[in-house]
């Protein structure tokens, strides 16, 4: 997708945030824009500054854990464009609580919104990409879909998922020799509302100074920089992009460590924790 003058561009999540910071760069880049989220105020906000742009964009209300919903969505954004050329399944959730102490609900929401979300997105619009001629499937998946970390692993899990859906897409689409290409993208701490958003199991007194020190600490890139790296990354065709310099190095060491990552991972999370619930 060397080009986005004149192509239609689906966005999930697209209320806020990294969302909201690609359907405005892409319009201005010449795009049409469709954008879809369950917050209508934030969606409102999205929708008003890209039509200031001057590109077409349309704009519904969506929960993308909902599989009709979607597969309706697709036919009708296909309808209202004629066609689509590129997906950003980029919606998603948080949830914190370690295993032991959340309820089965709590990882099926998780689920169902950052992996079903994606699979149901990729399904719903696949078939118009292959029409299109030159498609593009971009799937959100996180640095915790590159590694694990203590009272995530519901967000690890679907994360995880991502990656593994979206690189055995990329393979079938090269074996199939159609004219679609995949991105996985894995964010590492961007400036987003999903950490302070994300839902935790119990009554934990701790939680709210444990989300400012994530967000002071960890979450440090804006969300329109981690925009312009994805879509260069999607302009280059990469089968994988990593935003940001955590991302990157985290990616590394994983991979020269191994799993002996869990048991550091796990005693430097015991000390933050200590450190800032003081």
């Amino acid at each position: 997708m060397k080009d986005f003058r004149g192509k239609v561009v689906v966005i999930t999540g697209a209320g806020s945030g990294m969302g909201r910071d690609l359907a405005i760069k892409l319009a201005k880049r010449g795009a049409k824009i469709a954008i879809s989220d369950v917050d209508p105020t934030g969606l409102a906000a999205t929708e008003k500054l890209v039509a200031a742009t001057g590109a077409q964009v349309h704009s519904q209300l969506l929960n993308v854990a909902e599989r009709e919903a979607v597969l309706e969505y697709a036919d009708t954004v296909a309808k209202h464009f004629g066609t689509v050329n590129v997906i950003f399944n980029n919606a998603g959730i948080a949830h914190n609580g370690d295993v032991e102490k959340m309820e089965f609900k709590d990882i099926e929401r998780v689920m169902d919104v950052d992996f079903w979300g994606v699979v149901n997105g990729t399904k719903a619009f696949l078939p118009y990409l292959i029409a299109s001629g030159d498609g593009h499937v971009v799937n959100t998946s996180s640095l915790f879909g590159l590694l694990s970390e203590p009272g995530q692993s519901a967000y690890n899990s679907a994360k995880f998922a991502v990656r593994g859906f979206t690189e055995a897409l990329n393979q079938e689409m090269i074996v199939a020799k159609h004219p679609v290409k995949v991105t996985c993208v894995h964010p590492g701490g961007i400036k987003t509302a999903i950490a302070r958003n994300a839902t935790m199991s119990g009554d934990d007194p701790n939680h709210d100074k444990l989300t400012a020190a994530f967000e002071k600490y960890l979450l440090r890139m804006p969300s329109e920089k981690a925009a312009d790296i994805i879509i260069r990354g999607v302009e280059r065709n990469r089968a994988r992009v990593l935003v940001g310099n955590d991302a990157k190095f985290l990616d590394l060491w994983v991979r020269l460590v191994a799993s002996g990552y869990q048991g550091i991972t796990a005693r430097i999370t015991a000390l933050g924790t200590k450190r800032f619930t003081k």
